[in-house]
Order: C-alpha cells, then structure tokens, then sequence
C-alpha cells in the first residue's frame, strides 16, 4: 500500500497540502531553492562538524570558518544554492570589490545565529552519542517511518535527549503543534528501534534563543504512532482515488508550485502511472537502516 514510508516533512506536506505532498513524492517536482532552507542547511552542517573538534578548541570562532568552508565546498556541490547566499551578500549593490569582502557580507546574517547558540549551550561540556542521525524502523505491513535526528546526546546514567537545530524563531505557544509533532515523531523512531523512551526531545531555535523542550510518555508516543498510521491511511485514501486536492492557506504565497495549482489558475501535470509511485528511495533507506544500527550497536548494555 502507497506510501511506504513517511518522514516528518512529507508528512508536515500533507497536512498542510495534499497537492503540495503529490508534487513533492508522486511527481517528483524539482523545488526551487530558498535563502533562508539554503542559509538553514549551512548552518546544520557547521553544528555537525563542530563536534569534530576536541573539546576546549569548540569555539565561536571555528564555528564561523567551518560556515566559511561549507559554502565553499556548495559552490562546488550546489552552485545554484550557492549563489543564493552570494546574491544576498550583494544586497543588489554594486560588485563588492574584494573576496574577502563578499566572504565577510555572507557571514553579516549567520554569525547573530552562531552567537545564539553559543549562548544557549556550551559544546565543549557535551559530547554527542550521534550526530545527523538516519533513522529507518517498520511500524507494521511494511510501513516505515524515516528522517534524520540533528543530534542525540547520552547523560552518564544512560538517559536520551533527542536535539533538533533550527534556524528561524521560535513559533507562537498556539503554534509550536507541529514543531511537536516531528519531534514526537523522532521520539517514536526511537522508541521503536531501541526500547528506550528518550527523556527529552528538545528543539533550539537559534533565530530568537529559545528552546522547545518536551518530556515524552510512553502513551504520548502510542498516540503519535496512531496518528502517523491515521495519516497514512489518508494518503492512501487518496492515492486509491488518485486525487489531491489543493488546500490554500497563506502558505501559498511562498510555495515553489504555485503557477501549477489550479487554485491559482494553473493546471497539474498528469499524474505519473501508480506502479512507478515511491515514497522514498531503497539506497536511502538502506543507508538510513545502517546509520541507526550502528549506533545501536554501541549503546551500552
């Protein structure tokens, strides 16, 4: 039964819009790029490779050449996204007359976001049981549930915190629903496969300096895997009927598919045929798989 799996963002697509999860996973659409998703990226990647460092030498300062080195290392990898950052360093001006000057404009928005975090956590008194974590665990018939965990730190008496990064401010209380939502999901996950509850799935939002912290229960965490099955059955509700509807909110306006969507005059393309339907691809999963048996092979007993 479609789909096969569901992460958190494909799933967050289908709440939000039916159409927008069939662009994305039946259709494949390619999505355009945004700053900010871009700007995001970058600085995952310099949390992860932070932790490389010994602990003393985890410094404000590594942080910022390590954001230096990735951008380097995406001109090369994703030179479309790339530009977006040196583009926004520009700031419509005219040409900056140095490297080392258009080197120091993209750093103007990240290095607020690095102070940020350093100011909410020390990373030279942490040291991580896993960072960018895959995760992969069968629910049931096949069904899986899958995503990548930015960090999971182990206290010495054996307890799990379950750290996820973002970039952008803290929602609204009455908001703060769906940032729950995949955090419970990432909580689930691993339950699932380790037997452990995780005693605290926290979010930090390096925008404003806030934390999201939750403490989950055994039942809260049975309460989301019926409603990610729920979901699925949803899905598969309309895959069935092969329709999608769109579902317009004030989202629309920054959506990559809008000149598609026949709530703003566009028109869809046909839908592939249902037997070439995929919700995620066997390579990632099986590295997905790997990543997180690792880890559990070198939890203690």
């Amino acid at each position: 039964m479609f789909p096969q799996s569901l992460s958190p963002s494909r799933s967050a697509d289908f709440l939000q819009c039916p159409l927008l999860y069939r662009f994305k996973t039946i259709d494949k659409l390619p999505e355009k790029p945004s700053l900010a998703a871009v700007r995001g990226t970058l600085v995952h990647s310099v949390l992860e490779n932070l932790f490389d460092a010994p602990a003393g030498l985890r410094t404000y300062e590594l942080a910022v050449s390590l954001f230096t080195k990735a951008l380097e290392d995406l001109v090369v990898s994703a030179p479309a996204e790339a530009a977006l950052i040196y583009e926004a360093a520009q700031g419509g001006k005219e040409k900056l007359a140095t490297s080392q000057e258009l080197g120091e404009a993209t750093l103007i928005p990240i290095r607020p976001i690095l102070e940020t975090y350093f100011s909410m956590e020390d990373p030279n008194r942490l040291e991580p049981h896993a960072r960018e974590l895959a995760m992969n665990v069968e629910l049931n018939d096949g069904f899986s549930i899958r995503g990548f965990i930015d960090r999971v730190d182990r206290t010495p008496g054996g307890d799990i915190r379950i750290v996820d990064y973002k970039s952008g401010k803290a929602p609204a209380p009455q908001y703060s629903d769906k940032a729950l939502f995949q955090m419970r999901f990432y909580g689930l996950a691993w339950w699932r496969i380790t037997g452990q509850l995780p005693r605290l799935l926290q979010l930090m939002y390096l925008g404003n300096g806030k934390f999201l912290k939750y403490e989950p229960t055994e039942s809260d965490l049975l309460s989301t895997e019926r409603k990610i099955l729920a979901l699925r059955k949803s899905i598969a509700h309309s895959a069935e009927l092969q329709v999608f509807p769109p579902n317009p909110t004030k989202l629309c306006g920054w959506c990559s598919f809008k000149p598609l969507c026949p709530e703003f005059g566009g028109t869809p393309p046909p839908l592939p045929d249902p037997s070439t339907w995929t919700s995620g691809s066997s390579l990632v999963e099986d590295s997905l798989k790997n990543s997180l048996e690792s880890v559990v092979d070198n939890l203690p007993e």
